[in-house]
This record gives structure tokens, C-alpha cells and sequence, in this order.
């Protein structure tokens, strides 16, 4: 068997119909991209990479959307109540517990209980019948409802063991994330963290591409084009909402975890409306049906919010609106799926003439 031969048999899991990025020539341009992330600290230093690990949580949590509203067809405002309460659980038992173990326990933890609360929620609203638009109602009330609550946890009677709430302030002083036991622990910062993050991300992004172009995935995407005609198939579709909508949760929990180390602090922002509304942004414009989209719009327009943010500019968030109208009014699917769809064109184009020969009408 020849290099080649055993590159397409190690891809072939992750190619299928409901991704884009099914030939070699992209898994060759992917590996390049990766090879490119992995040296950027080394390149750029550890304050770039530190900086640069924001937008890649981040795409985790663009991720979480993608898998449930562009494969599902469930629009969700809720994955920044994941995102948080992993936050926030990840703060509360690690400060409470003061030992590399418990902050080494404290990530799978926090993951749990953003998906068991993605389990909860999603059982309530699936198995009672709660559908389309009053699911991206529902999810919005409840991230404002914890927003109104936690900002008001600022007395000293709001605490959890010794660990004060904040309020409005949120938690400051966060652990970094930490892997070990005693002595032998390791403290992910700087760079560490940046590939532990890139890790993360191209693990989930390889995960989902696996699960949508599997049976489940199918499964998915019926749902999501016709619930009445797939129930009738034979398939349980509340049990196949709820458990994407569970998988959404854990990955938005991960997400929460990551940035809750990164920056060492954590505030009930996170499940303000503007934050709640971000994700949907990222997601509509990258192309709600494309993990890759999700990922690159997710990096680019959190980086041009940062530059714009970083230059003291108050219209970061209504020149990201204005991206958002533009992207629904002339390229719906995304811009990575009409970028791939005018390549292909292209190539078709090409390869047709091609294969004619001079002189031969086409």
C-alpha cells in the first residue's frame, strides 16, 4: 500500500456529503494550515499565541452552534448558558479545593455540568413538544435569567464555600488550567495553553466531521429538513435533538472551561444578550452548515472586533451587524459555502476545457 493509498484510507472517515473539504488536495491544504497554527507561537512569540488562543476556544464554541442549528435545524441562543456554567463551575471547584488534582479534575467536571444542564433544558423542551422559534425564545430567557441573577450575587451572603460570587464583578484570579498531581502538575500558559486550545479545536472539528458524515448524521440532517416525515421513518427525533443538543452543551462547557483559564476571570457578561448574540454571527456568516465556515468566520471576525476594540472604535458591534444583514442578504448558505461552490465552478470550468479538444464545439 502506497503513501497515498494510506492518506485516502486515514481521511475517508472524516469525508461525506454533509461537509465540505472531500478530496486531498484539501486535507493537503489543511495539514499545511495546522503546520502553520502549531508553529505560530514559535514564529510570533507567547503573548501572540496567548492572544490567539481566544479565537480558537471560541471557534469550539461556534462549533457547538453549528452542530446543532446548521445540522439539527434547532437555532439556540442558549450555548453561551453552557459556556458559563462550565465557567463558573470550573472557577468554584478549583478556587474551593486549592490542589493541582481538584483544577486537574475541575475541566471534565465543569464539562459535565454544562452538559447535564444541556440535558435538563433540552428534555423539557423537546419531549414538551417545544419547536422551532420558541426553542430560540426559550434558550435567550434562560441566558438572560442567569444574567439578571448573577449580577446581583454581589453580597457577601452569595458565596460558594470561599469563593464570593461577584455579582457584576464576576470572579477574578481563576486557576490556569492545570494537569497533574503535586510537584509533577503542569500549568498550562503562554504557548501551552495555545496548543492545548489548537489540540481542543482540531479534535472537535475532526470529531464532528466524523459524527455528521456517519449514520447519526444522517439522522441529523433529516430531522432537520422534515421532523414529521423522519419520525414516521421509524426514528426518535426529541432523543436525537436532545442528544446533539447535549453534545452542543458539552462543547460550549469546554469552551467556557478554556476561557475561563485564559484570562483567568469570569462574569455574568458571558450570558449577557450581545455575548448570547455573537455566536449566532459567526455561525450564519461562516455558514451554518459548514464546520470549516463556522471555525474561519468565528477567527476572522473576532480578530477584526479586537483590532477595531484595540483602536478605541465604539462601532465594533454594528460593524459586525452590519456584516451579519449583509451575509443573509446576498450569501445565505455562508461565505465559505459560496466561496467552495464558486471554486468548484471554477474547476469545472477548467477541467471541461480542458478535456476539448481545439476546434471541437463544446
Amino acid at each position: 500500500m502506497g503513501l497515498g493509498d494510506t492518506f485516502d484510507r486515514l481521511r475517508r472517515p472524516f469525508e461525506g456529503p454533509n461537509t465540505l473539504g472531500n478530496s486531498r488536495a484539501f486535507w493537503v491544504g489543511f495539514l499545511v494550515v495546522l503546520a502553520g497554527l502549531v508553529g505560530y507561537p514559535i514564529g510570533f512569540g507567547s503573548y501572540a499565541a496567548s492572544s490567539a488562543a481566544l479565537y480558537l476556544l471560541y471557534a469550539i464554541l461556534a462549533l457547538s452552534l453549528t452542530v446543532i442549528w446548521g445540522y439539527t435545524g434547532i437555532l439556540s441562543f442558549g450555548q453561551v448558558v453552557f459556556f458559563g456554567v462550565a465557567g463558573y463551575s470550573f472557577a468554584l471547584i478549583s478556587m474551593n479545593l486549592e490542589s493541582a488534582l481538584a483544577t486537574t479534575l475541575a475541566l471534565p467536571v465543569a464539562v459535565g455540568l454544562a452538559t447535564l444542564a444541556a440535558l435538563v433544558l433540552g428534555y423539557f423542551m423537546f419531549y414538551g413538544e417545544v419547536r422551532d422559534v420558541y426553542v430560540t425564545i426559550l434558550t435567550l430567557v434562560v441566558a438572560l435569567v442567569l444574567n439578571t441573577f448573577m449580577a446581583q450575587t454581589a453580597g457577601s451572603e452569595w458565596t460558594v464555600g470561599s469563593v464570593a460570587l461577584g455579582g457584576f464583578n464576576g470572579i477574578p484570579a481563576i486557576p490556569s488550567l492545570t494537569f497533574g498531581v503535586g510537584e509533577a502538575a503542569v500549568t498550562l500558559d503562554g504557548s501551552a495553553f495555545y496548543w492545548f486550545t489548537l489540540a481542543a479545536l482540531v479534535a472537535s472539528y475532526l470529531g464532528l466531521r466524523a459524527l455528521v458524515n456517519g449514520r447519526f448524521g444522517y439522522t441529523m440532517v433529516a430531522t432537520r429538513e422534515d421532523e414529521d416525515r423522519t419520525e414516521m421513518l421509524g426514528y426518535d427525533v426529541r432523543r436525537v435533538k436532545l442528544l446533539v443538543f447535549a453534545l452542543g452543551g458539552a462543547l460550549a462547557g469546554l469552551s467556557g472551561v478554556l476561557y475561563a483559564t485564559w484570562g483567568n476571570y469570569i462574569s455574568p457578561s458571558v450570558f449577557g444578550i450581545t455575548f448570547a448574540s455573537i455566536p449566532v454571527v459567526w455561525v450564519a456568516v461562516g455558514g451554518r452548515r459548514s464546520l470549516l465556515g463556522a471555525i474561519v468566520a468565528t477567527v476572522v471576525i473576532e480578530w477584526f472586533r479586537q483590532q477595531l476594540s484595540a483602536t478605541g472604535s465604539q462601532y465594533a458591534l454594528i460593524i459586525v451587524g452590519v456584516v451579519l444583514l449583509a451575509a443573509i442578504l446576498f450569501v445565505p448558505e455562508g461565505v465559505v459555502p459560496r466561496l467552495d461552490a464558486a471554486l468548484t465552478d471554477v474547476r469545472d470550468r477548467f477541467a471541461t476545457n480542458a478535456d476539448t479538444p481545439e476546434g471541437t464545439p463544446e
